[in-house]
């Protein structure tokens, strides 16, 4: 492994603004999961699960400063796997890459079978596989178009779920407070109290629902993969990063608030989701359409996302002789399009899957990529750690880490804890070995590679000291 060259003979092109920056890190982050998935996490902790999402927020923060002051110092294409490389080791650098390469394409593999299932809501003799082929060529198509029109087709799929969010959260707060509307029977802040307490399932339930709350703002690393393509990273990068965590927040747990107060949390299950629950009870008659809708736009948008970082993820990795060298390639546009390409070859492999056994697929495509995306999150932790001791631990920073180190050690205990309750929980047995020996075999790939370059004379990065300048 070698020191980061320069990617291909094209530099990337700077055609992200500000505004794509923060609409890309929020379209990654807030997923089906958010309009499916969260009635889910209503049953499992009741309005405790307003607390947990703030408690995972607040480590979420500190990783994402951590993030974006190693991006603003040290920018690389493939982020986060060249920080790993550069401050902790080869064999890191490595299987923090690879690792975050597979888990958007387990994530788009699943967003693009959705993408059939929702389709069928609507037209139900459609072959589940032909909405997932037309959605692939699509994302496949502006990914490879143009950086700006990837960030413009992100802008505008997050912003329907943005006002979807909105607008249930105002028209709650709207029927919960302000007089002279009809006002749904049993209605009230009340509810978040009246039905067991705010911990109706105790601490334990609590607990047990962390690492799902964790997981929902999973996206947002995404930052940093978009840094060398920003037109103003200095400015753009640290008003994304402050501003992304605080509004996926504040759309969880205010929706989750206003869900749960116009409804005792006890009528809420993963069966139905409480969006469209909330509007049904609101008068609107199509709100199943509607909702089916959003998390159409919502996975097409994850999944968008997840093509755009799989193939820079690559490019870094080809471009530190980790990958096939051909992947390293930009194209005249500035993009990694042999990355892009392979990124959604693998995807094309889904929709083949769901033409094979249309009935199996989602289930197939929906092993826990929690364990991949937790090792990265880690890895940003220490190599910021280890970066600010490099550099004196105060050095003058362009966007310093609230509290560090303190805030190292509180992000990763957080993600510690979050990783052995998931590994105590029998039923992710099956998912823990499989992500044990996921990261088994990347090491051992990794220290292959490193033993064979050092025996041909070479000198692994993970050895040298970084010298790449900061960003503007």
């Amino acid at each position: 492994m070698v020191g980061v060259p320069s990617v291909g003979d094209t530099a990337p092109h700077r055609e992200l603004s500000n505004r794509h920056i923060q609409f890309i890190a929020l379209g990654g982050a807030i997923g089906a999961g958010l309009f499916l998935g969260s009635g889910a996490s209503i049953e499992g902790a009741g309005p405790s699960v307003l607390l947990a999402y703030v408690l995972c927020g607040t480590f979420i923060f500190f990783m994402a400063r951590a993030l974006g002051e190693l991006t603003l110092l040290e920018p690389a294409q493939d982020a986060f796997a060249s920080y790993a490389e550069r401050h902790i080791g080869s064999v890191a650098g490595f299987v923090t890459g690879w690792s975050y390469w597979a888990n958007w394409i387990l994530v788009g593999a699943a967003e693009i079978t959705a993408c059939g299932l929702l389709m069928r809501f609507w037209f139900p003799e459609l072959p589940q596989w032909v909405p997932s082929l037309i959605a692939l060529c699509v994302i496949y198509a502006a990914n490879m178009r143009a950086v700006r029109l990837f960030g413009e087709i992100e802008f505008w799929l997050a912003l329907i779920k943005i006002i979807t969010i909105l607008v249930l959260i105002g028209l709650g707060l709207a029927l919960l407070f302000l007089p002279g509307l009809p006002r749904i029977a049993g209605a009230s802040v009340g509810n978040l109290v009246a039905y067991g307490g705010f911990f109706p399932k105790g601490v334990s339930g609590l607990i047990a629902i962390l690492p799902i709350a964790l997981f929902a703002f999973g996206g947002v690393e995404v930052i940093a993969i978009t840094a060398k393509e920003a037109r103003d990273p200095g400015k753009s990068i640290p008003r994304a990063i402050n501003g992304v965590v605080l509004r996926i927040l504040v759309f969880y747990v205010g929706s989750m608030f206003v869900a749960m107060s116009i409804a005792p949390w006890t009528r809420y299950s993963g069966a139905q989701s409480p969006f469209v629950s909330v509007f049904s009870q609101a008068g609107i008659g199509a709100a199943a359409s509607i909702i089916n809708f959003v998390v159409l736009t919502a996975v097409l948008s994850s999944c968008n996302t997840g093509l755009f970082a799989t193939g820079r993820m690559l490019a870094g990795l080809a471009a530190r002789k980790e990958a096939p060298a051909g992947l390293a390639k930009m194209n005249g546009r500035g993009l990694p399009g042999a990355g892009i390409s392979v990124s959604a070859a693998c995807l094309l492999a889904t929709v083949l899957l769901n033409w094979l056994v249309p009935e199996r697929a989602l289930s197939m495509l929906m092993a826990a990529t929690a364990y991949l995306l937790l090792g990265v999150w880690a890895v940003i932790l220490v190599a910021h750690y280890r970066m600010k001791k490099r550099r004196g631990g105060e050095a003058v920073s362009p966007f310093p880490m609230p509290f560090y180190p303190v805030s190292n050690w509180i992000g990763l205990c957080a993600l510690l804890g979050a990783a052995l309750l998931m590994a105590f929980d029998k039923s992710n047995a099956v998912v823990t070995l499989i992500a044990g020996g996921w990261y088994g075999i990347l090491t051992m790939l990794a220290l292959r590679i490193c033993s064979k370059y050092r025996n041909s004379g070479g000198k692994a990065l993970g050895n040298e000291e970084s010298n790449t300048g900061s960003v503007g």
